[in-house]
């Protein structure tokens, strides 16, 4: 085995994601809410981070935070909610 095959066995996003764990988006569009759709269908759950206000996929996430993509706290904050 290749060491960088090693490497990502045992990088923790070569580890499947438990039921009902939540899944974050960044944009919350059209695509973010096909992909939320898909997601809860699979037993996840989604949070959302977008800029704009209302966004189509907000509609069927389970949570949406709503700040600029410069905002590196909301962005920490956000990343830590769907760890």
């Amino acid at each position: 085995m290749s060491d960088l095959s090693a490497q990502a066995q045992s990088t923790p996003l070569a580890t499947p994601l438990k039921p009902g764990a939540t899944i974050g988006i960044l944009g919350g569009g059209q695509l973010g809410r096909m992909l939320s759709v898909a997601a809860s269908r699979l037993g996840f759950k989604t949070h959302i981070f977008e800029p704009g206000a209302n966004p189509p996929a907000g509609q069927v996430a389970d949570q949406v935070t709503t700040a600029g993509y410069e905002d590196s706290e909301a962005l920490i904050a956000f990343a830590n909610a769907v760890m």
